[in-house]
């Protein structure tokens, strides 16, 4: 994780006199802050939030995905309100994946609200467990074979949509860019909303990832990289 990187425009909230909104969310996110599961649609990874505020400067968040825990976190505000730390904990497989990021205040919320609100921009982030999300990458006749958080696709690099198993009208497709690189298609509802583009270093031990969030590009840009490194 501490090889990510990002360029987006900041994350803009308002929690206040009770309900929690994410401005910068793609869709927007609008629900209750009392600590119980909100449903909410639109995002292929998440259907419930909940929001619980445990201090005078931290929340607690809780995503789920069909009733299953995939994020959550509590952010804490910094006495001086101009920083913010998140610590959080992710499920993507079998194994937890624990981390912490910094944030820096880029515009400050309503007078009255909680000091959560306001606009943050990401400095750092680092991996706290030692490990992190794996996806393994299987080669096959005519495509790859991709396992990662529980699912796996059997993909060809034909540029056809394949469906992902338990997420309705969630598709992805590869195409191979070049002997080294291979790029990533995942659509929602036939929109693209992710493209993911992985180089193998010519030594084989690492690989750049440069994963585009086409949903939030149109509105806010959104490109993540970082290096994943191979496994013995």
């Amino acid at each position: 994780m501490d090889t990510l990187r990002f360029s987006r425009a900041p994350e803009e909230y308002l929690l206040n006199e009770g309900m929690y909104h994410c401005l910068s969310c793609v869709p927007t996110v609008d629900v209750k802050a009392d600590g119980n599961d909100q449903r909410v649609t639109g995002n292929p990874r998440f259907d419930t939030i909940s929001v619980r505020v445990v201090g005078p400067s931290s929340v607690e968040f809780s995503y789920k995905k069909d009733g299953k825990p995939t994020f959550a976190c509590t952010e804490t505000v910094s006495p001086d309100g101009n920083t913010k730390v998140e610590e959080f904990t992710e499920t993507p497989t079998s194994q937890r994946v624990t981390g912490r990021a910094l944030f820096t205040r880029t515009s400050k919320g309503p007078t009255g609200s909680h000091p959560l609100s306001g606009s943050w921009e990401m400095r750092t982030i680092k991996n706290v467990s030692g490990t992190g999300p794996t996806t393994t990458y299987q080669r096959t006749q005519d495509g790859l074979k991709v396992s990662a958080g529980g699912t796996t696709l059997d993909i060809k690099f034909d540029g056809r949509d394949y469906p992902v198993q338990g997420e309705p009208h969630h598709t992805v497709s590869l195409k191979r860019v070049n002997s080294d690189t291979i790029e990533q298609t995942e659509k929602q509802d036939g929109e693209v909303f992710r493209i993911i583009r992985m180089t193998v270093s010519k030594d084989g031990k690492s690989m750049n990832v440069v994963d585009t969030d086409k949903q939030t590009d149109k509105q806010r840009g959104g490109t993540m990289t970082y290096t994943a490194e191979k496994r013995p």
